[in-house]
């Protein structure tokens, strides 16, 4: 499927696949941003941390093109 970035699309189902990536760059971005911190990089730590939560943020923008169900289930079918 395509994916498809808008700002409409920030409450829309974010596929599985960008869900794992947004939150695999967090918690990299933690670990990198916890290290260089120990290690007196604070600089880099903080660059390494905003980063992160920049790239979780935009992962919830991200939807499948051929997605019709939204938030309010307006486009469910009834029983």
């Amino acid at each position: 499927m395509a994916q498809k970035m808008k700002w409409s699309n920030y409450f829309k189902p974010t596929p599985k696949r960008v869900r794992v990536l947004g939150d695999s760059l967090a918690g990299s971005a933690v670990f990198i941003a916890t290290i260089s911190m120990v290690s007196g990089y604070e600089k880099i730590a903080v660059a390494v941390a905003i980063i992160g939560m920049v790239g979780k943020f935009l992962s919830n923008f991200f939807t499948d093109e051929n997605s019709t169900n939204n938030i309010n289930g307006d486009n469910c079918r009834k029983l």
